[in-house]
């Protein structure tokens, strides 16, 4: 749960603790379209699209409020095993 900033009840974000270890990651059905959503926002992005070699068109973004976030839509099967 994501919830704005209250230092008076000891509820502090990202940019007050100079940071945070976690990422929240979605999957979502048009990266694009969930992209530029997020930049109309006022996100930037911090790793610009692009289709990986795991099978997703994918990036990374980081909220107003500090937030990372990873925003990935599956583009294609990949081969994990070897026989």
């Amino acid at each position: 749960m994501l919830l704005d900033e209250a230092p008076e009840w000891d509820m502090l974000g990202p940019k007050a603790l100079k940071g945070s270890s976690a990422t929240i990651h979605l999957f979502v059905t048009d990266l694009d379209a969930t992209v530029a959503q997020a930049v109309a926002a006022r996100a930037k992005v911090t790793m610009p699209v692009a289709d990986m070699f795991w099978g997703d068109r994918y990036c990374t973004l980081e909220d107003p409020f500090g937030h990372r976030w990873s925003v990935a839509t599956h583009t294609r099967a990949t081969r994990r095993t070897r026989k």
